[in-house]
């Protein structure tokens, strides 16, 4: 039975989502909706809903972003890992640092001139608990707040006037391995947040809150207690499949869609069979995308892009909700590049597959299984006790991460920052001790072939086939954001900010930043100007885990902390 059919039926029995004090909820946040309306805007994270990362600005296009210059820098006062996306609204950028985040800026988005600075300090001992970087993704912005998550486990609301705070609630308890890392997806007038930790063996879920005040309306579990047919004995209650990355939402279905992590621990025989046989013990609500209902919490459908996960290949990747033409009928699907090296394309409404084809290097799987909605794996690529499996790709880090594609519906493309590293892994004996990894598993990664590690892949999800990529001398490189202006902008890991032509990838225009660039850009007007901006740092935790590679990035670029915002003269 596919992993939604079993979803379906779960559900149904109503057993995971809580709602708390539930009294309606309204129309979208008037001030939310009209900046999202506005294309001058980047009023969310991918700029809307949809988060697909594309701009209909025009002003800076392909015959003229060769003339971009620098108009205004802003230090953020940290130099760990940057990841954040800044937000434009009406004139004003909100900005969020790493560490904390340490700081939450508003400023003149034609100047750079600070309106305010809230500084926030975590807790101390939080560091050993955030496994991947003490990093933030950004914020949110809805009824004149800004709202955060923290690195402890808070969601803070700001007044987006003063930058004082109006309200901070406990989500999660940071000291389990919980941390929240992006910022919350803003329906009607909740709040919708995840956290991390499926490394740490924290059972994953999504809460809502009320934006006015702060208070908890409801709350998912994605590995739901008595969903034990899919879990074995009772391994869901350290089961992971956290929502750490960001969400989406369809308004249209009023639809939200939200990426799930690997199951804990990584050793698949302590939840599962440990083998590629593994049956009914598929770890549902892990390695998947979810499907739910804002207002109550209650999911939709389920698809779960790697049953009973051995490699930490995270569902965590945001969905991209666009319109294609499927047998000459304009669809509403969404779209995801998986971590697994399997691209996704899924009926909106529905949750049913249209099409998966693998859009990067990967040997774990011999193809997807259409039929039962699973791939079809290579045996001797799962990692097991006493076995171990040798140059599997992708790596654990993924054929891609967090780091955003972006879909441009004039050229019909997604462009994908893609990576092409690979590893050996065997699965271990492993205890649970809370707020420690808890994993199972040892591993250890390598370049793939080809030349290349990184790449910046234009991709059509129609046919399900490559238009034209970018070689990288190194992965982990920055998300993308396309625009109305045929272009494609990419930071990459070496410290260099690109322009391409969306339609041949041909580079137009590029500035090198100083520190590695992982965050995604963004566009907006200012003032009746274009601009485009780009916060830039080399992350340090993840190339940590890479060997010699992740030393190179390391050699690449010193730390940094810097929005740099361009337009033209």
């Amino acid at each position: 039975m596919a992993g939604r059919q079993i979803a379906r039926l779960m559900w149904a029995a109503g057993a995971v989502a809580v709602v708390l004090g539930w009294h309606g909820v309204g129309r979208a946040d008037p001030a939310l909706d009209q900046a999202v309306q506005n294309p001058d805007n980047w009023a969310m994270y991918g700029r809307t809903y949809s988060n697909d990362r594309y701009s209909p600005l025009k002003q800076i296009d392909a015959q003229d972003v060769a003339g971009l210059k620098l108009i205004w820098a802003l230090q953020v006062g940290t130099l760990l890992g940057q990841e954040a996306s800044p937000l434009v609204v009406d004139g004003t950028m909100y900005v969020s640092s790493s560490n904390g985040p340490a700081h939450v800026f508003a400023v003149d988005a034609t100047t750079g001139k600070i309106k305010w600075d809230y500084s926030y300090t975590p807790a101390a001992d939080v560091a050993p608990e955030a496994c991947c970087g003490l990093v933030s993704r950004g914020v949110s912005f809805a009824d004149n707040k800004v709202l955060f998550g923290t690195l402890d486990g808070y969601l803070v609301a700001l007044d987006a006037t003063s930058g004082k705070p109006v309200w901070k609630t406990k989500v999660v308890d940071y000291k389990a391995g919980s941390v929240i890392t992006s910022p919350p997806l803003i329906v009607k007038n909740l709040a919708i947040t995840g956290f991390g930790g499926g490394e740490y063996g924290v059972r994953g879920s999504l809460q809502a809150y009320n934006i006015a005040d702060g208070k908890l309306v409801w709350r998912t579990y994605t590995v739901p207690g008595l969903w034990r047919s899919t879990w074995k004995g009772d391994s869901w209650k350290l089961g992971g499949g956290t929502a750490w990355n960001a969400g989406s939402y369809d308004p249209d279905t009023n639809t939200v869609l939200w990426g799930t992590s690997n199951p804990a621990p990584w050793n698949a025989a302590v939840r599962s069979t440990g083998t590629s046989d593994y049956g009914n013990l598929t770890n549902g609500g892990t390695s998947s995308t979810v499907a739910l209902d804002p207002d109550n919490g209650h999911l939709k459908w389920e698809i779960q892009s790697t049953p009973a996960d051995a490699w930490d290949y995270d569902g965590i990747v945001t969905p991209v909700l666009a319109k294609l033409q499927i047998d000459g009928h304009e669809t509403p699907v969404y779209l995801k590049d998986d971590r697994n090296g399997f691209f996704f394309v899924a009926d909106l409404d529905t949750g049913k597959l249209i099409s998966v084809g693998p859009f990067a290097p990967e040997n774990w799987a011999k193809s997807f299984d259409m039929a039962h909605g699973r791939p079809v794996e290579d045996p001797t690529k799962r990692p097991r006790i006493g076995f171990k499996a040798v140059d599997i790709c992708p790596a654990a880090m993924g054929s891609t991460n967090w780091e955003s594609m972006s879909f441009n519906p004039e050229t019909g493309l997604a462009y994908i920052p893609v990576n092409n590293m690979c590893m050996d892994m065997e699965a271990k004996k492993v205890d649970y001790h809370r707020g420690m990894f808890y994993l199972g598993n040892d591993f250890s990664f390598h370049p793939g072939k080809g030349g290349w590690l990184g790449q910046l892949l234009a991709y059509n999800p129609v046919t399900q086939k490559p238009v034209w990529k970018v070689d990288r001398p190194l992965p982990w490189n920055g998300g993308t954001m396309t625009t109305a202006g045929k272009l494609v902008f990419q930071g990459d890991i070496e410290g260099v900010f690109h322009a391409y032509d969306a339609k041949n990838g041909n580079e137009l225009w590029h500035v090198r930043l100083g520190s590695g660039i992982v965050a995604a850009p963004v566009t907006f007007v200012a003032g009746g100007k274009q601009y485009v901006a780009i916060l830039a740092g080399r992350p340090q935790v993840m190339p940590s885990f890479m060997g010699a590679v992740g030393a190179q990035i390391i050699d690449a670029t010193p730390q940094g902390g810097t929005l740099f915002v361009f337009g033209l003269d």
